[in-house]
């Protein structure tokens, strides 16, 4: 008995030792206040938050840019204090409470964190480039492009066992990277691997400006200002891109904003939204699904050869996949529903906006976009819908510009699908994505 007692008394002993280590080393590991040795930014007063504007010192100068990059998120701990008003902290460590009631605030508390969520066809490069052309934004365009390309060439054994779950943790991994402005964590997904921070294999980075400018690309000024469309032009042009000088021209700009047509629904990306490092407002882009069709079987002819022998020959073939269509629409209304409901993670972070809308109002509803954001309109905005709303023809007839061009006349567009699907096609559509029109204002059409 008294052995037994001995054994007891000594395995509560080494209990109380493992909590107590594991206790002293998670407080050893949260970050140093924002005003610590990595504070390498300049601050800006409470309420003074213009726009657009440079929040950065210079990172050319500053030797210790690189340690700033990598430990940006120990000031992103800061907006723990601003998301909870009235000095509702997260936790009572008073490190944190002086430097978040210190009268300057470190410039993360104003970054703020912008995704365009959006399927494929639905416009959404369009819309992207509304964000593109402000001068205070860094944008990025479907940067999940390369995990579902390093998830899909994986062998085979392996691809089995990666289920959705995984490709959506890798998914939320990346953006939260990103909006650190870690471009350098893509090289996990870049194939082939990137060499000494440098890739050529960076999917469509003539759609960013910033990636195309200085100081990342010393010679893309003007062709960037000049809204060239030709997708080759600033590979051509800049070379290479060094994702170490991608990062510094991230952290030089206000904001960030990344567009994505990979994660199904809004749903998915609650973690994100509700991380209190993050600043995330999600502007959610639909489309008539009819016209998402059209623009596929347009887009991606070998993927929709069966239906478009079906808009030919106006008999539908056995083979045809209708299960595609069926889950974006599925999608887009499940996110729609939860955006109506408002639920309190996603309360002032939404905003659903309707290409069509988008394209026979682009004025207004871009006004209305930057008004959600809290960001201040820029001229360049306005030049850039004046020049690519109506198709001139300059455009390059190549399929890849076709694929991804933004300049066209958008109220024709809109409306298109009218003129390039067979009736019966339409009504087999309007069947199975019956509930997703009605909860989005499309009206059914009884006629072409």
């Amino acid at each position: 008995m008294e052995c037994s007692w001995k054994a007891v008394l000594l395995l509560v002993c080494a209990s109380l030792g493992v909590q107590y280590t594991a206790i002293r080393t998670l407080r050893d590991a949260l970050p140093e206040p924002c005003q610590g040795a990595f504070n390498c930014h300049t601050r800006q007063p409470r309420g003074n938050s213009q726009p657009g504007g440079q929040r950065f010192s210079s990172q050319w100068a500053n030797p210790n840019a690189k340690e700033c990059m990598h430990h940006k998120i120990r000031c992103i701990r800061c907006f723990e204090c601003r998301r909870l008003p009235n000095a509702t902290y997260v936790d009572n460590d008073s490190r944190w409470r002086a430097a978040c009631e210190d009268s300057w605030l470190p410039v993360e508390s104003l970054q703020k964190h912008i995704l365009l969520f959006a399927t494929t066809r639905s416009g959404s490069s369009f819309a992207g480039q509304l964000l593109n052309q402000h001068p205070g934004l860094f944008y990025v365009f479907e940067p999940l492009y390369h995990v579902q390309q390093a998830f899909t060439n994986t062998s085979s054994r392996l691809r089995r066992t990666l289920d959705r779950r995984s490709l959506l943790g890798a998914y939320r991994d990346l953006l939260l990277n990103l909006y650190a402005c870690d471009l350098r964590f893509m090289e996990n997904y870049i194939r082939p691997e990137p060499q000494q921070h440098v890739t050529g294999a960076f999917f469509r980075r003539s759609s960013s400006h910033a990636l195309c400018t200085p100081p990342v690309c010393p010679s893309g000024g003007e062709a960037a200002d000049g809204g060239l469309p030709d997708e080759s032009w600033c590979p051509k042009s800049c070379g290479a891109l060094n994702l170490t000088l991608a990062s510094a021209s991230c952290l030089s700009k206000g904001h960030v904003a990344i567009k994505t047509v990979r994660v199904p629904e809004i749903g998915d990306l609650r973690t994100l939204i509700e991380d209190p490092r993050l600043d995330l407002k999600v502007i959610h882009l639909v489309r008539d699904p009819r016209a998402i069709l059209a623009s596929r079987m347009m887009a991606f002819p070998e993927q929709f050869r069966a239906w478009k022998i079906w808009n030919a020959t106006r008999r539908q073939p056995r083979y045809v996949d209708l299960s595609q269509i069926t889950r974006t629409c599925k999608d887009m209304a499940a996110s729609a529903e939860t955006g109506r409901q408002r639920p309190a993670w996603l309360r002032g972070r939404y905003l659903l906006v309707r290409y069509e809308d988008l394209a026979f109002n682009p004025e207004d509803k871009a006004s209305e976009i930057y008004r959600f954001l809290g960001l201040k309109e820029d001229s360049r905005v306005w030049s850039w819908i004046a020049r690519n709303t109506v198709n001139s023809g300059a455009c390059s007839p190549s399929e890849w510009n076709y694929r991804y061009s933004t300049t066209r006349d958008s109220r024709a567009t809109a409306e298109s699908w009218r003129l390039r699907l067979d009736y019966d096609i339409v009504k087999t559509l309007q069947n199975l994505c019956s509930d997703t029109l009605a909860l989005l204002g499309y009206k059914q059409a009884h006629s072409l």
